[in-house]
C-alpha cells in the first residue's frame, strides 16, 4: 500500500506565521529528491527557497502561486519512490494489517537482492543520513540518527496517508495539525458532493461569507473544492446583486428600496463614507505588514526625540575626488559616513542599546560588545534593513563592499532573517530620493536612527567669507529613555565634525 507523506511548511524564522506562495519548482509526478528545492515562498522578511526533507514523488501540491499558506499545514504531498514501484509489483489483495513504523510499503516477499530491494534500501539510508541542510526552523536529520516516523494509519479504501511530523524547532501547529495527525482529519466532505473536500481554511473563509459549499462546484482533482473556487463564489454574488438591484427601484416602492441602498453601494464598489468609488483594496501582508507594525509600535512605545543639523561635507567631496585621481577603488560616500557612525558609537555606546521590558514592567537597558549597522533599502517589496555585522572591525572599503552586497540581496528578496533583523543602530540614507531631511521613526527595537539628506550647492561662511559648498543635513532620532539631549548632539556633532574633516578619522581607511 502507497504511503504518501505530508510535508507542512515549517516555521520560516522570528515566529512568522504565514508565507506567500511565490512558485513551485516541482510538478505533481515529478521525482524529487531530499534537500531538493520544492517551493520559493515569501515572508514578511525575504524570499526563501523550501526544500524537501523527504525523497519520492510530488503526489499534490496544497497551493497555487499567489495564495498565503499557513505555518503548519501542508505543502507538499510525497509518495515514497519504492512505494510507488512495490505497489505496481505487489499482488492486487492488499493486507489489512498495519505496516510496521520502519516499512517503506514494499512487498514482504521480495527477494533480496532485487532492484526494487536495492532501491528501498537506498532510501532508507538516504532518509536516514539527508545532508544536514536546515531552513531555519526545520532540516533534515543530516548525522543525528534515524529520522523520526509516523505509523501509518488505516483507511477505509484509498490509500493510507499520513501526516509527518515537524522537526525540533518548527511550529507546533495544534492537536489538528500536529506530527501525528492523519491528513484525513485536516479535510471534511460536504454532504450531498462524495468527491468536494475542503480544507479548514476553506471551509472558514467559505462560512465567513456565507458560501454554500454544498452548491459549490470544486475546480480541484476529482471535484476538489479550493480556496479560488471559494473566492469566485464571494465575488460572483456581487455580480449577480447588482443585476438584480439596478430594476429593482423601478418595481418596489421607495420605502422598500431605501434600506437596501446602503448594501448596494457598497456591492458596487462605492466608499460610503466618501461617496467614492473605491478603485482598489490591497491586503497589507508581506514586509509592508512588517514595516506598519514595527512602525507603530515604534510610535506607541517609545518617547523619541529629534536634533539635526547642516554639514558642510565639501572636505569629504574632495578626499574621494583625490582617490580617484589615484586610481584607488573609492568607497561611496555612505560608507565613510557609516565609518564615522560606528566611531561615534563608540564614543556614544548609550545609542547603541536596546530597551526591554519585564513581565513585572521593570525595564532594564541592554548594551552591546559591538556594533551591527542597519542600512534602510528601498525594494520593490518595501522597506528593508539588512544590517552589516561587526560593523565597528570594518574599513571604509569593507563597509563599502558590505552595504553593496547586502542592499543587493535585499532588493532581490533573498536576504536572511539574522541580515534583517539583527541591527542595533540604522543609517538611513534618504538624500537619494532628493529630499533635505526626514524625522525619520525608530527602527524597533533600536533606539535610534540617523539619517542623511542630499548633498547639494548652498552659500556657506568660510573663514568669515562667503562661499558656494556641498552642504548635508544629518538628522539623528533617538530613544529619549536611554539618554538626553546631550548625549544625542554630543553624536551628531561627532559624526558631522568627522564629515567636515575626514583625513584624520580615515586614517585606515
Amino acid at each position: 500500500m502507497s504511503e504518501t507523506r505530508v510535508f507542512l511548511l515549517p516555521d520560516l524564522g522570528e515566529g512568522l506565521t504565514e508565507a506567500e506562495l511565490v512558485s513551485w519548482h516541482v510538478a505533481v509526478g515529478d521525482t524529487i529528491a531530499v534537500d531538493q528545492p520544492i517551493a520559493e515562498v515569501e515572508t514578511a522578511k525575504s524570499t526563501v527557497e523550501v526544500p524537501s526533507p523527504y525523497a519520492g514523488v510530488v503526489a499534490e501540491l496544497h497551493g497555487q502561486p499567489g495564495e498565503t499558506l499557513d505555518v503548519g499545514k501542508p505543502l507538499i504531498s510525497v509518495t515514497p519512490l519504492v512505494a510507488g514501484i512495490a505497489t505496481d509489483d505487489a499482488a492486487p489483495a492488499e493486507p489489512e494489517t498495519e505496516p510496521d513504523e520502519t516499512e517503506l510499503g514494499g512487498p514482504v516477499d521480495e527477494p533480496a537482492g532485487t532492484p526494487a530491494q536495492a532501491e528501498a534500501e537506498a532510501y532508507r539510508e538516504e532518509e536516514k543520513a539527508g545532508s544536514g541542510n536546515v531552513l531555519i526552523g526545520y532540516g533534515t536529520p543530516g548525522g543525528h540518527g534515524v529520522a523520526r516516523r509516523t505509523r501509518a494509519r488505516k483507511t477505509s479504501s484509498a490509500g493510507s496517508v499520513s501526516t509527518l511530523p515537524l522537526e525540533d524547532g518548527a511550529a507546533d501547529g495544534g492537536p489538528a495539525e500536529g506530527a501525528d495527525v492523519d491528513l484525513s482529519l485536516l479535510r471534511t466532505r460536504v454532504p450531498g458532493r462524495l468527491g468536494a473536500v475542503i480544507s479548514p481554511l476553506v471551509r472558514r473563509m467559505a462560512r465567513e461569507h456565507g458560501v454554500n459549499l454544498g452548491e459549490l462546484p470544486g475546480s480541484g482533482e476529482g471535484g476538489l473544492i479550493m480556496r479560488r473556487d471559494v473566492e469566485a463564489a464571494i465575488s460572483t454574488p456581487a455580480v449577480e446583486e447588482r443585476a438584480v438591484a439596478a430594476p429593482q427601484p423601478v418595481a418596489e416602492p421607495a420605502p422598500v428600496a431605501a434600506p437596501a441602498e446602503p448594501r448596494s453601494s457598497e456591492v458596487q464598489g462605492v466608499d460610503a463614507r466618501t461617496g467614492l468609488a473605491i478603485a482598489a483594496r490591497t491586503p497589507v501582508k508581506g514586509v509592508r505588514k512588517v514595516v506598519a507594525t514595527n512602525m507603530a509600535r515604534s510610535r506607541s512605545e517609545i518617547p523619541e526625540a529629534t536634533v539635526w543639523v547642516d554639514v558642510d561635507a565639501t572636505g569629504l567631496m574632495e578626499l574621494r575626488e583625490e582617490l580617484k585621481s589615484g586610481g584607488a577603488q573609492v568607497p561611496g560616500l555612505l560608507a565613510f559616513i557609516a565609518r564615522f557612525v560606528t566611531a561615534g558609537l563608540k564614543k556614544y555606546p548609550e545609542l547603541n542599546t536596546r530597551i526591554e521590558t519585564a513581565e513585572d514592567g521593570s525595564q532594564e537597558i541592554v548594551s552591546f560588545d559591538g556594533v551591527n549597522l542597519g542600512i534602510a533599502a528601498q525594494t520593490d517589496r518595501g522597506l528593508v534593513v539588512p544590517s552589516v555585522r561587526a560593523a565597528e572591525k570594518l574599513t571604509a572599503r569593507e563597509l563599502d563592499a558590505e552595504i553593496r552586497r547586502l542592499t543587493d540581496v535585499a532588493r532581490q528578496g533573498k536576504a536572511t532573517p539574522t541580515e534583517l533583523g539583527s541591527g542595533t543602530f540604522t543609517l538611513n540614507n534618504y538624500g537619494v530620493f532628493g529630499v533635505d531631511g526626514s524625522a525619520a521613526i525608530i527602527n524597533h527595537p533600536e533606539v535610534a536612527i540617523l539619517g542623511v539628506g542630499r548633498i547639494i550647492d548652498k552659500p556657506w561662511v568660510v573663514n568669515g567669507e562667503l562661499a558656494v559648498r556641498k552642504v548635508t543635513e544629518l538628522t539623528l532620532t533617538f530613544d529619549h529613555r536611554v539618554c538626553d539631549g546631550g548625549t544625542a548632539a554630543g553624536f551628531l556633532r561627532f559624526v558631522a565634525d568627522a564629515i567636515e574633516n575626514p583625513t584624520a578619522l580615515l586614517a585606515d581607511l
